[in-house]
């Protein structure tokens, strides 16, 4: 490698690593024009596939290969000389996934790997020397870096798959590495589980499962912890502005499938009402969260917004502390588990009785057998009324029917399992969701193309 000695002081802060593309799904999206589009800076440039770079690079900007023969120009000192940092140095930016309003930029200081190995690692996934975690993610994700941090502060073995964890041959590469610790998302365990992909290959090495992203299907959870001999299943869920988990699961706690059972390390919570009034900790109830304060690791600015008006404006103040808010909405059982409901924006209001998305998709994903996944968002009338609930359909590969008789089957269902007043006004088949690169369900993409849509028609 290049000296840092031999560097110029601005190209530690203006150079640039990245790819030409991007390798997702079988599709190669373009990377390396979207960054010279944004910035001017060096560039250095590695090759989605081999060794040659698939774009022509600009005269300033290097190949990967060629960054590192220069390593040989230049000598290297035979000392490590510390760099001393102060707690509250920036050590990497991630972006929010943008479902609610726009990306956000977070800088994580020295504390956040330290929160994110320690949630992750240590209490979550229990990584020991010699487990072999795996779990399909990117660097844009939180779950990224905190994967990093929590293999490596823990000396556990990092398993990386190149390519799409959706078939089967991410499912031998699990077999055949020998991962102990698997981490997943609940869309794929979906796929995973309606394809039959998984058949016949051995994850009896796995001793433990973790899944976060999306709210969890019980079934789905069913049938993944037994491709493992019943292994647990560790639910966990947080946000990048974290550094981690607000809520997880816990090895010291009975577990049940799709639910959480209590706050993480160091952070505390209630469940808010209507009225921004706490539910007592041992009331069965479903409300917006409210995070306490105070939580190591967790940001204290944004790089593109007001940290204070994002998080903290608006909230209510309990035990003389005003509360941070996070936008989920959960559910505390009788038993005293937590259900992830969804988003505060994905909540609907259906006849006078609010709803959330979770809990109407849960119902109409079993509705009928051709349904692989089911998308819920309301929309309000333009000339005013109540909500009208939309039922966004992805059929199974092979199944075929049409969406008078899916609006028959789920309107019943729905009326059946939750509420006999709620109606479906109109159901819509779709080929795929939209989702963001860390593959949650954008509902708000998929509101703003039926509201375009509809204004399309009203002006024909």
């Amino acid at each position: 490698m290049p000296s840092v000695d031999n560097w110029e002081e601005n190209d530690l802060c203006i150079w640039w690593l990245g790819k030409d593309f991007i390798s997702r799904g079988g599709h190669k999206f373009p990377l390396y024009s979207r960054v010279i589009e944004a910035a001017t800076c060096k560039v250095i440039v590695l090759p989605v596939i081999g060794d040659d770079i698939g774009v022509q690079l600009r005269e300033q900007d290097q190949s990967w290969k060629d960054f590192i023969s220069s390593g040989s120009r230049h000598p290297r000192s035979n000392y490590y000389i510390p760099v001393y940092q102060s707690i509250d140095s920036v050590t990497n930016i991630l972006f929010s996934s943008g479902t609610t309003g726009e990306p956000k930029a977070i800088p994580w200081t020295q504390l956040s790997p330290i929160r994110a190995a320690a949630d992750i690692g240590w209490t979550i996934c229990d990584n020991k020397v010699g487990d072999i975690c795996c779990w399909p993610t990117n660097l844009g994700w939180v779950l990224g870096p905190t994967l990093i941090y929590g293999c490596f502060l823990t000396g556990a073995t990092l398993a990386l798959y190149h390519g799409s964890p959706l078939g089967r041959g991410f499912g031998k590469f699990v077999q055949d590495a020998g991962v102990t610790i698997l981490g997943t998302v609940p869309s794929l365990v979906k796929t995973w589980k309606s394809t039959n992909c998984m058949k016949g290959l051995d994850w009896t090495k796995i001793r433990l499962f973790s899944i976060t992203g999306e709210a969890s299907n019980v079934d789905d959870d069913l049938w993944l912890s037994s491709k493992a001999y019943y292994q647990p299943i560790i639910e966990c869920c947080g946000g990048t502005e974290l550094a981690c988990c607000y809520i997880t699961g816990s090895h010291l706690q009975p577990q049940a499938f799709g639910a959480l059972s209590t706050a993480s390390m160091t952070l505390g919570f209630v469940i808010l009402n209507e009225d921004g009034v706490p539910y007592p900790d041992d009331v069965a109830c479903v409300g917006e969260v409210g995070l306490f304060p105070h939580s190591m690791g967790a940001t204290d600015r944004l790089l593109n917004a007001d940290h204070e008006e994002v998080y903290f404006k608006g909230m209510p103040i309990y035990k003389g502390k005003r509360l941070r808010r996070h936008g989920d909405i959960l559910k505390r059982t009788v038993g005293g588990y937590i259900i992830v409901e969804g988003r505060a924006d994905d909540t609907m209001n259906l006849g006078g009785i609010k709803t959330s998305s979770i809990e109407i998709e849960r119902v109409c994903d079993r509705a009928d057998e051709c349904i692989s996944e089911t998308a819920a968002v309301s929309l309000a009338p333009a000339n005013g009324g109540p909500e009208q609930l939309v039922i966004f359909v992805v059929l199974k590969k092979g199944y075929n029917t049409n969406a008078e008789t899916l609006k028959t089957k789920v309107s019943k269902a729905i009326q059946r399992n939750l509420n006999p007043l709620f109606k479906v006004s109109l159901v819509r088949i779709v080929p795929e969701f939209p989702r963001t690169a860390s593959n949650k369900l954008l509902r708000r993409v998929l509101r703003d193309q039926m509201k375009h849509e509809l204004s399309s028609k009203s002006r024909l």
